[in-house]
């Protein structure tokens, strides 16, 4: 037995959900925790194939799945960057086109032989945020924006998601959103983080104008040099760095399939 299988197996059954979380360099995987956001092991991580097609996708997602040797009956929660309504994708970003239309869910059970709950990335994030992360104990509406190649965007209402919220391609003075304001774009420009700072001002002005949060979380790989940028934003609603960083789309996934299970 390995230590993966071991530490599952030493965990209450009802205390484990699992999630997989898909992305254009990575598809990984992890049991997690439900009571405490905690990953039981470590992370799982096979590449995405370079021709990332539902087929091919599909037996990664398997791979990632038996390396935990789950129970036949676990409903495991699974990631994908696009827009998804009742499990079927409506966009797909930098992963194959060919997801668009399909029915990630099924090819997901068909692949592990395992229910599952299909959730857009940045929601999943979102979600895990209010549940473990840095707005747990946040009423009313919370926005989660995560800031890296583009702008992902996650809304919470009183506990309760509002899926596929997507604030990063909001048209402000003329650009796409996430073409001004994303991290990605800052690298690329070579921008201090004044210079960039003044950007998310622009963003984050608007939307606090068109949603009146609670609180806005801010995530991505820059949010680690948050002390850089957030106490340059002049903005009414409270803003607070991510706490889960890249476990947040995992452990989203894992929460919301036991919630739907």
């Amino acid at each position: 037995m390995s230590k993966d299988t071991q530490a599952v197996a030493e965990t209450d059954p009802a205390q484990i959900g699992f999630g997989i979380d898909i992305g254009g360099s990575g598809i990984k995987g992890a049991p997690v925790h439900l009571n405490s956001g905690e990953l039981i092991t470590k992370k799982f991580r096979i590449p995405t194939p370079e021709e990332s097609s539902p087929e091919a996708v599909g037996e990664v997602l398997a791979a990632v799945v038996e390396h935990f040797d789950l129970p036949a009956d676990a409903h495991i929660g699974v990631t994908f960057p696009g827009v998804i309504k009742h499990g079927v994708a409506h966009t797909a970003a930098n992963v194959d086109k060919r997801w668009i239309g399909t029915d990630v869910a099924e090819v997901t059970r068909r692949a592990t032989g395992h229910r599952a709950h299909v959730v857009n990335d940045a929601d999943a994030a979102g979600y895990a945020e209010t549940v473990y992360g840095a707005a747990k104990v946040q009423q009313g509406s919370v926005l989660v924006l995560t800031l890296g190649t583009g702008i992902g965007s996650a809304m919470i209402h009183n506990g309760v998601l509002v899926p596929n919220f997507e604030l990063g391609h909001l048209e402000i003075d003329g650009y796409d959103a996430e073409k001004r304001a994303a991290s990605s774009v800052k690298d690329k420009e070579e921008l201090t983080y004044p210079e960039w700072a003044e950007r998310l001002q622009r963003y984050f002005s608007h939307v606090e104008f068109l949603f009146s949060p609670d609180l806005f979380v801010v995530g991505g790989g820059v949010s680690k040099d948050h002390e850089e940028f957030l106490p340059l934003l002049d903005l009414t609603t409270p803003i607070v760095p991510a706490q889960l960083r890249n476990k947040a789309g995992i452990i989203g996934a894992a929460v919301l399939a036991a919630q739907n299970a």
